[in-house]
């Protein structure tokens, strides 16, 4: 009996201390969370600052902080270069709130998560071709929005590095001598993007690759007639 008494108040006792310690935790109004968040950015405390937010749009989902903290996730992910993480706050933000003021900024912003990382043609081109359509997405969406030609400008700044990918690995195939490989290449350029600046180096590289193919070809040729040619010269002495 005595046992279970004991044991009643030892729950009891973890019971309370968990609701003290919780409420000492959540002693902070959304507005003391706010101001906290903002007071460590500007002491670039990012790390606190994302976790003074993420609380108060956790416990207070329903003031009048909590959307703004959302977006401010999002944006000191993007300050921080956590690229990823910012793109996915981004996109939660739209989802949760299609009609506020701030989600076409959102969705310009995931286009600039993705257009901040575009390396050099001689890269990989995941992160532009992701650009490209997040800006093309977020045109049709808002096309009204102030950002617009910002975005077409990063759009074509986009494609040309794409293109310009396309060129450079041409090149590197008709170096190694893999000339239809490096025609194909050329005349995607002319094909998919004929409007991006590249089109008469393409045109001029799919010239030199017909050339070197065909000379490759006669090659071939000349290699199949002549050990038959040798033979009969043979056969005849």
């Amino acid at each position: 009996m005595k046992k279970t008494i004991l044991a009643g108040c030892l729950i009891l006792l973890i019971a309370c201390s968990g609701c003290a310690w919780f409420g000492s935790e959540k002693e902070k109004s959304a507005k003391e969370l706010n101001d906290e968040g903002l007071e460590y950015f500007e002491d670039k405390r990012y790390t606190n600052a994302i976790e003074s937010f993420e609380k108060l749009r956790d416990w207070y989902p329903f003031s009048e902080y909590a959307t703004a903290a959302e977006l401010k996730i999002a944006d000191i992910h993007y300050f921080i270069e956590e690229y990823e993480e910012a793109v996915s706050a981004y996109r939660e933000f739209e989802e949760l709130h299609p009609t506020n003021e701030k989600t076409p900024y959102a969705a310009y912003q995931i286009g600039r998560c993705y257009f901040v990382q575009v390396d050099t043609i001689d890269r990989d081109q995941t992160s532009a071709q992701k650009a490209f359509y997040s800006f093309e997405r977020f045109i049709k969406n808002y096309p009204d929005n102030v950002d617009v030609p910002q975005a077409r400008e990063n759009i074509t700044k986009c494609l040309q590095s794409i293109v310009g990918h396309e060129l450079y690995v041409g090149r590197y195939y008709f170096k190694a001598d893999q000339y239809k490989a490096a025609l194909q290449r050329c005349n995607n350029v002319i094909k998919d993007y004929p409007d991006v600046g590249f089109h008469k180096d393409a045109l001029e590289y799919i010239l030199i690759c017909r050339k070197a193919i065909d000379e490759a070809m006669k090659e071939e040729v000349f290699q199949e007639v002549r050990p038959k040619e040798d033979q009969e010269n043979n056969q005849e002495e």
